[in-house]
């Protein structure tokens, strides 16, 4: 095990916020969250690792285990959001975006670095309910992921690349996961060394990187550069709710399309996703 102590770098935050979009679901096999715990098992460039982060209102304290624990210990500030400066909600902004801002002071948006690992729980949301999708993602990991390093067998690694394509796409029938998503899976585990490497690069430039791949598309990109990337701007276009919520929120219309969403959100352009 390899530990690390560190003051936190901002008391205003709200860690537990922060780092909500990690966990796909109650259960999710590889991450797990709590007012004042965070526990995750990855695959980093350095091999398997799992973190865990504990917090207290004057101190952060992490721990982790596997091959790549130097790596995640080494990006702690980051993945809680401390490089986030927040937002500066403009005089004029809309009332909800004022009312959002002050009931959320302590949101940031943080970047886990590790690319793979977000893509694969999004990839199986792909046109299924949140339900579905949550109950496919834990099965899947289950299934194929690795026992992660440290004292709890109970977390999962999420599935290599290399057991991911050891299956054909007919395989993955068995959680749900049709044809086109199981590729989709499979294409991000043959691109896996890539996208590692994207994970390195600034959140446009890996975006584009990624409309290359087969299976992904702009709404499987937004849903995954922010919290990978840690970009406040990113937005999932194409989604079947976020349009409509956005645009009764921002307008009061009752439905809304990708277009009307855009348009409404362009005041805050570089904060849309936050």
């Amino acid at each position: 095990m390899t530990s690390v102590s560190q003051e936190r770098l901002d008391h205003a935050a709200n860690i537990a916020v922060t780092l909500a979009p990690y966990r796909f679901g109650r259960r999710d096999p590889t991450t797990r969250l709590s007012s004042s715990d965070f526990i995750r098992a990855t695959i980093t460039p350095n091999g398997p690792a799992t973190l865990h982060i504990h917090w207290s209102p004057d101190q952060l304290d992490a721990h982790a285990w596997g091959d790549g624990a130097g790596w995640m210990l080494h990006r702690v500030a980051q993945i809680v959001g401390a490089s986030d400066l927040g937002f500066d909600c403009p005089i004029d902004a809309h009332p909800a975006v004022r009312r959002a801002h002050r009931n959320h002071p302590g949101l940031r948006v943080g970047a886990s670095s590790t690319l793979y690992h977000e893509l694969l729980p999004v990839i199986i949301g792909q046109r299924v309910t949140a339900n579905e999708a949550i109950r496919q993602w834990r099965q899947l990991c289950e299934a194929l992921g690795d026992i992660a390093p440290g004292p709890d067998a109970t977390m999962r690694l999420p599935p290599t690349p290399a057991r991911l394509l050891a299956h054909p796409a007919w395989w993955f029938h068995r959680f749900g996961i049709e044809a086109k998503r199981a590729e989709a899976l499979r294409t991000v585990a043959r691109y896996a060394e890539r996208i590692a490497e994207w994970s390195l690069l600034s959140p446009a430039d890996a975006a584009a990187k990624l409309r290359l791949l087969p299976g992904i598309g702009v709404w499987t990109i937004g849903s995954v550069i922010g919290p990978a990337l840690g970009d406040p701007d990113s937005v999932a276009v194409g989604d079947y709710h976020i349009p409509n919520t956005v645009s009764w929120v921002l307008a009061g219309e009752p439905r809304g399309t990708d277009t009307r969403m855009l348009e409404l959100l362009a005041p805050y352009e570089g904060q849309r996703g936050r």
